[in-house]
C-alpha cells in the first residue's frame, strides 16, 4: 500500500473502530471488535477505489500503527482508544508507568488542579507516556499546551484503573485533583519541543 492509501484506510479505521460502525455496516461487540473480512468488504463496496482491499492490509495498518491505535487478534480487529461510543474495553491493567502526562489548554491548568481531569466528550481520559508524547497530542488542539503530570503510582494504589491501550497511552476515566501537578514551562524537554516548533 502506498502511503495516501494508508493514510485514507486508517481514517475510515478511526471513523467505523471509534465512533461509528453503522455507517459500513459492521457489528461491533461489547469490547469494541469488529471482523476484519467483514470491515474489509464493506469498505469495498464503499469506496471503489479500495476494490483490492483485504483483511490482511487492516492487520498491516494495526501492526505498523507508531501509536498502536488499532488491535487485531485472529479475525478481529478493534481500535484501542478514542472511542465517542459507549464500550467496555478489556485493556490491560498492569506495567502502568509510575507518571504519565496530559495535555490541556494553559487557560484551564488551574481548573484542573483544583477539580481534577475529567473525559469531557471522549469516555476516556487519554494519558501519555512522556512528556513528548503529550506535547504532541496537546499540539492538535493547543498552540502550546500546558502539561500536567499524573502520579499513577499513588493513583493505582488508592483505586483508580489505568488501562493500556496504545504503545504509548494509557486511558482512565477521571483524574482526581490530588494525583496531579503542572510540568513547569521552563522544563528542558517542553522547551526544546517549543523551540523546534518555532523553527518549523
Amino acid at each position: 500500500m502506498a502511503d495516501r492509501e494508508m493514510n485514507s484506510i486508517g481514517r475510515i479505521l478511526a471513523l467505523v473502530l471509534r465512533h461509528a460502525p453503522e455507517k459500513f455496516n459492521v457489528d461491533m461487540d461489547l469490547n469494541g471488535w469488529v471482523n476484519a473480512k467483514d470491515l474489509s468488504f464493506s469498505i469495498q463496496e464503499k469506496r471503489r477505489g479500495f476494490h483490492w482491499l483485504r483483511p490482511w492490509h487492516l492487520n498491516a495498518i494495526a501492526d505498523t500503527d507508531e501509536k498502536g491505535r488499532y488491535q487485531m487478534e485472529g479475525d478481529m480487529i478493534r481500535a484501542t482508544y478514542g472511542h465517542s461510543i459507549e464500550l467496555e474495553l478489556d485493556l490491560p491493567t498492569d506495567n502502568i508507568p509510575d507518571e504519565l502526562y496530559w495535555p490541556c489548554d494553559p487557560e484551564t491548568v488551574s481548573t484542573h488542579l483544583e477539580y481534577g481531569i475529567i473525559s469531557g466528550n471522549r469516555k476516556h481520559i487519554h494519558l501519555s507516556k512522556t512528556i513528548a508524547n503529550a506535547m504532541e497530542a496537546g499540539h492538535v488542539h493547543h498552540h502550546r499546551p500546558a502539561i500536567i503530570e499524573v502520579d499513577t503510582a499513588r493513583a493505582v494504589a488508592e483505586g483508580t484503573t489505568i488501562w493500556r491501550a496504545g504503545k504509548t497511552v494509557f486511558l482512565c476515566e477521571e483524574m482526581p485533583p490530588s494525583f496531579i501537578y503542572r510540568v513547569e514551562e521552563d522544563d528542558p524537554i517542553i522547551q526544546e519541543i517549543v523551540s523546534r516548533w518555532e523553527e518549523e
